[in-house]
């Protein structure tokens, strides 16, 4: 609730938008991916759902290495085959 007080150029998001009650998710996604749409986010995430809907990029974690993919449901693909 406190970073949402306080305009950034990026937020770092870990999870967050999973926990709490439809409400709660409705207000995330408001806050964050409608009123703050323009700003940078790096969503850290097991859930591939979030990240096909909310990433243009994303990244795989793996043994401590971090693999880029400019197509994110490839990356979905190598991650749900890990």
């Amino acid at each position: 609730a406190l970073s949402l007080a306080i305009e950034f150029d990026c937020y770092l998001i870990d999870e967050v938008i999973m926990v709490g009650d439809q409400r709660f998710h409705a207000k995330c996604a408001e806050e964050l991916f409608e009123k703050r749409a323009s700003r940078a986010m790096i969503i850290a995430s097991h859930d591939m759902t979030a990240i096909r809907s909310y990433c243009s990029k994303a990244v795989v974690l793996e043994a401590g290495k971090i693999t880029p993919f400019a197509d994110v449901e490839e990356a979905v693909e190598i991650y749900n085959a890990l």
